[in-house]
């Protein structure tokens, strides 16, 4: 996908001119860099200091470190899948490859490299997704828990391999900050990981190409941080990694300014980034995973190197932890809101690890679990370490006195995210909230007014995901897009415009008028309500009421202002059958070996169609994960409306 003029002139349009005045002199920079390439200042008596508190490795539990074991035997005998694609090439890897593609990035000045044109360069999310090195960190772990020097060896002939196909400033994996400051996360833990191997020191500290590299990481992130209206997840990716480094390798003359700038830069924007209630201001839930993931990976860093921390900082990242505790389902899978790219801040664990439990397990550890909180029933090898370097929240002098939730939110009114919880596990999310963060909200989807709807853990109204970034624009366009979500799309148009893959010039304005999500308790009903301005001449509103003693969920949307064309989109879960006759459907679905139905009855003026696996253009599709893609069934209802009309869907749920 390449990038003309036009797109300049709209990402232009959404910067303010202190934004522009940085950008000016990241470019001016960058020619300078390209004809002079300084190396790092000699470093002698390099030691690492940062490891682990005696006994923690002995103190993890069995199961999760089967699981460890189990996924770095996989790696070691050169098997991974990243994002779809199955790789068995990682033994001796290419840096440069993508598998997907077959194509090869081209070398050159780092800042050549057209990595967007995935005509060019192929799929750049499977080509940087290796070089975070977070496969190394797994087989730094399973060498910690067995003392199998296989595991150690692999892990220094791909990082020497790496070094030397990756000279400071040439190539794919010296364009964007979020990958250095991700990398030097991992390069940190595999360092500590490798502490009882006789050659660690040999590979980092008294290896010269390391220091090199190490010094050249930090120096590029504290030349370029993401400004302005992309100073989203990938700020907070960048100052953690310049911090852990600037922590845990302390060893150049810079460290301690690298480490006090990177630091003020997590402080500000780890605040920036996170509404007063705890969630993620880009209101896509994997990046509040993402986020909270680095935030505890710097402040276990600066713990383990004695380094003061901001008390706003653990306040920021207690208010996310009980934020997340807050809005899980019963099965402990958050909402599916806006973009989603499988992007992790430290890998420590083997596969079938819970991503979310872990999180809660480590917030339990790190903050101490509220009453409310759900119970985490399973375990992984993440927490453990986390905790052993982190202060306990409650120590004195580590943070301010806060009041916490007393019981479980169901409504954040600043992220506009409503939660309504009914009998059987019934669970809904109502979007009203802000299009996304920042002017440019790169990671919003035209989602307004969107509910997702869940029986005990199965999606049965989902949110169908994200499934790319780059390279496909007809399907990035579609799995944003209005007709993509479970709201109302007026004339054939998205609620907010779409000036690029990650650029939005106009956003759709929400605001809730109810939310009472306590309501269905003692067998009550629960309320939401909420509207929204994208369509210009015409509002849309949206009432959605759980009745728990019904099991039923009513959904009346009501659009006011000029006539037009009107279609409502519904779409099911890949688990969920349906029978659509007129404008009913019968679903069906099992859980646990046990048969489930619901029924949804729909407006009788719209006209309706099942729709699945479409590809002119695409419709009734469901993305797992980033890469991955599976058709299931979308219900579209097309008519007209005029003046003020209402439409009333109702979804009840059998026993």
């Amino acid at each position: 996908m390449t990038i003309n003029a036009g797109w300049y002139l709209r990402r232009l349009s959404r910067m303010g001119p202190r934004e522009v005045g940085g950008r000016v002199g990241d470019a001016v920079r960058r020619r300078r860099w390209r004809s002079v390439r300084p190396g790092h200042p000699g470093v002698t008596g390099a030691r690492f200091t940062a490891v682990l508190p005696a006994g923690t490795l002995a103190a993890l539990p069995p199961d999760a470190v089967k699981r460890l074991l189990a996924e770095a035997d996989r790696l070691l005998a050169g098997h991974v899948e990243y994002f779809g694609v199955v790789r068995d090439d990682l033994a001796d890897p290419d840096w440069w490859g993508d598998p997907k593609t077959g194509r090869r990035a081209p070398g050159g000045y780092a800042f050549d490299v057209p990595y967007r044109d995935e005509e060019v360069t192929g799929d750049i999310k499977q080509i940087w997704e290796l070089s975070r090195h977070q496969y190394l960190t797994v087989l730094a772990a399973a060498y910690a828990v067995t003392g199998d020097e296989r595991y150690a060896e692999r892990v220094a002939g791909h990082l020497r391999s790496w070094w030397a196909a990756n000279p400071p400033l040439r190539g794919v994996h010296w364009i964007s900050g979020i990958e250095l400051g991700i990398r030097l996360i991992s390069w940190v833990w595999i360092r500590r990981l490798l502490h009882g191997w006789p050659g660690a020191a040999g590979l980092f500290e008294d290896n010269p190409v390391a220091l090199h590299q190490i010094w050249h990481h930090q120096r590029w992130l504290a030349a370029f941080p993401s400004r302005g209206s992309s100073a989203n997840n990938h700020v907070i990716a960048e100052a953690a990694g310049q911090f852990a480094a600037a922590c845990a390798f302390e060893w150049f003359p810079a460290s301690a300014r690298w480490r006090a700038g990177a630091l003020r830069s997590l402080e500000r924007h780890l605040r920036g980034n996170t509404f007063g209630s705890g969630l993620n201001r880009e209101l896509a839930t994997e990046y509040h995973g993402l986020v909270l993931e680095l935030g505890l990976a710097a402040v276990a860093e600066a713990d383990a190197a004695g380094v003061p921390v901001p008390p706003s900082v653990r306040l920021v990242l207690l208010r996310m932890t009980d934020a997340l505790a807050a809005v899980v389902d019963n099965r402990l899978r958050p909402p599916r809101q806006g973009d989603a790219d499988d992007g992790h801040g430290l890998v420590l664990d083997g596969a079938g690890t819970g991503r979310w439990g872990s999180l809660l397990a480590t917030g339990d550890a790190v903050f101490g679990r509220l009453a409310w909180w759900p119970t985490v029933t399973g375990t992984d090898v993440r927490t453990p370490l986390l905790a052993a370097l982190v202060r306990p929240y409650a120590k004195p002098g580590t943070a301010p006195a806060v009041a916490r939730p007393a019981s479980r939110p169901g409504h954040f009114a600043d992220a506009g995210m409503t939660i309504l919880r009914g009998p059987e596990e019934i669970w809904c999310r109502c979007d009203g909230g802000p299009h996304g963060f920042l002017s440019i909200a790169a990671h919003a989807h035209a989602d307004a007014l969107s509910v997702e709807v869940r029986h005990d853990g199965v999606d049965v109204l989902a949110d169908p995901g994200t499934f790319c970034y780059h390279g496909q624009p007809e399907w990035r366009q579609y799995f944003r897009s209005t007709l993509a979500h479970n709201t109302l799309q007026r004339d054939g148009r998205d609620q907010s415009v779409s000036g690029g893959p990650f650029l939005w010039t106009r956003h759709a304005r929400s605001r809730v008028l109810v939310a009472d999500p306590s309501g269905a308790s003692g067998g009550g009903t629960a309320r939401w309500c909420a509207e929204h301005d994208g369509y210009r001449r015409s509002v849309h509103r949206r009432r959605v009421e759980l009745t728990a003693a019904r099991r039923e969920l009513r959904v009346v949307d009501e659009v006011r202002g000029d006539r037009g064309t009107v279609r409502l989109a519904f779409h099911l879960g890949p688990e969920i059958t349906a029978d659509l006759a007129g404008n009913r459907a019968a679903l069906t679905w099992t859980r646990d070996g046990e048969d489930r139905s619901a029924v949804l009855d729909l407006p009788g003026r719209l006209s309706w169609r099942a729709h699945r696996g479409e590809t002119g253009p695409p419709l009734g599709w469901y993305s797992p994960g980033f890469g991955r893609k599976e058709p299931s069934t979308t219900l579209i209802g097309t008519g007209s409306a005029d003046g003020t009309a209402e439409f009333t869907t109702v979804l009840g749920f059998r026993g």
